[in-house]
Formats: C-alpha cells, structure tokens, sequence
C-alpha cells in the first residue's frame, strides 16, 4: 500500500471521465455472452452521457484517451475518492492494470491524501458502495481479500465502516447494487446472493436498473434501458434522468462505471 500526501485544491463537482477505445468491443466479459459493439454509437452515447452532467453544472475533466486499453472508458474501476483520500486501485484483470498509470497524475490533481492498493492484492472501483460511512466491498472475481484488507486498513481509522459483501452472480457489486440517495440500496433480485446484508434493500425490476448515479440529494441518473425502476424511483420522488448506454452495457458495463465523481 502507497500513500502520497495532497498537492493542489480539490475541485468541486468534477467528473473524471475516459473516451471509449476504438477497441471497446474487445473489453473483458465474464458473466455476458459477448454480442456484437456498435463503438461509434458507444461514443456518441458516452458523449450523451458526459452531457448530462455537463447541462446540470458539472466540471468535466477528460482523461487521456487509452486506445490500448478496450475498458479504459470504465474509469470508475481504477480509482475511488473516499473524502480527503483517494484510492488508486490494483484491478483483478491483468487486461486493465495499464490503466492506473495514467490515473497517477489525475488523482494528485485532486488536492486529497493519494494511496495505492499494493501486490498481492486486487480491487477494482466497481466493488466499491458507499452509503452514508459504511463502505460495502464486494469480494468477487476482481477483488480479492488482501485488496479488501487494504482498503479497510486505510479507511477505518478514517472512521469508515468497511463490510465485505460475497458477488457470485455478477461482475461486480455495483453491476448488483448501487444506492438512492436516502441511502436505501437497490438491486435485481436475481443478481444479489444476499441482500440482507443491507441495512435498507429495495428490489428492483430490471437488470440495467440496479446502476443510479446520485447527482444530488433528490436527483439521480438511470440507464434508458430500465424505464419501468425510473418509474418505481420517481414514484419516490426523485427527479430521474436517463440516458443510453446499451453498448456498455454489453461488456457488463453501467451508468456509474464511466466516471468518477469528484465533489
């Protein structure tokens, strides 16, 4: 584990974000059958996407194209920001650890205390939850228990929670689970093996549902590809965005994995 202390003021509601490679559709797939990428329909939805947050007031700092790299636009699995810290993580598929280079300068950037996940463990920001101070990890395919070790070590004497969560039947945690802003976690049933391990669970009905970004208290951002779960969640008054990201999410990927949110 490497730590580095801060250097420049933290921005304020910045999106780090990644363009997608030309050679998306050869990203790593491990619970999808691999169907055909349209990558110039992927970049114009992640232009979409970038625009969203761009129209709602937030800076965006666009990261180096990785041409090299086919998952390279799902940034969030490389770095995580946990207030005054952010988290260079060391990815479970050899296929990505690339990609943390690049992530270096960026994470200095943002004036918070920098650390690394070290050999010979692996975690990737997409097993990463946070809901209020608890920091749900899933242990999965992509991190291991010495990257949830790590981590726990580097949080709790921050005064994070770190509960480690099993993920048999999904990429990820966040490819199961993410959170409202009132902090009750959604999920697809199927995709869950346990979801009493949450203090607040709501089922939702739709696969490409269980991904929101929350945008501000009352407001969060939904996958087009679920309008039934945007219905459920304006029935419980949130102001629900939606854009596509079908072509993401057939290399198991989402809404909340293609930016890191920097507030």
């Amino acid at each position: 584990m490497v730590t580095s202390q801060p250097g420049a003021e933290p921005a304020h509601r910045t999106l780090l974000v990644r363009p997608p490679s030309p050679a998306l559709a050869d990203g790593e797939l491990t619970h999808l059958e691999r169907v055909p990428v349209d990558p110039a329909l992927a970049a114009r939805q992640w232009t979409g996407y970038v625009d969203v947050f761009r129209d709602l007031g937030w800076s965006v700092r666009e990261l180096p194209a990785a041409d090299a790299h086919p998952d390279g636009v799902f940034v969030e699995d490389a770095v995580v920001v946990f207030d005054d810290l952010i988290v260079l993580t060391r990815p479970g598929a050899l296929s990505r650890r690339g990609e943390i280079e690049s992530m270096r300068p960026v994470a200095g950037a943002t004036g918070r205390e920098v650390a690394e996940i070290a050999e010979p463990g692996t975690l990737e920001g997409g097993d990463i939850l946070k809901v209020g101070s608890t920091v749900y990890v899933g242990r999965t395919a992509r991190t291991n228990a010495d990257g949830a070790g790590q981590l726990r070590a580097l949080l709790e004497p921050r005064g994070w929670r770190v509960v480690e969560v099993p993920v048999t039947r999904a990429l990820h945690l966040k490819t199961a689970v993410t959170a409202l802003p009132d902090g009750t976690v959604i999920g697809y049933p199927p995709l869950v093996d346990d979801p009493s391990v949450f203090e607040s669970f709501l089922p939702v009905p739709e696969a490409e549902g269980t991904a929101v970004v929350v945008l501000d208290p009352t407001t969060v951002l939904l996958s087009e590809s679920a309008p039934a779960t945007a219905e459920l969640l304006r029935g419980r008054g949130l102001t629900v965005h939606t854009t596509p990201v079908t072509e993401f999410e057939k290399l198991e990927g989402c809404v909340t994995c293609l930016s890191v949110r920097v507030r």
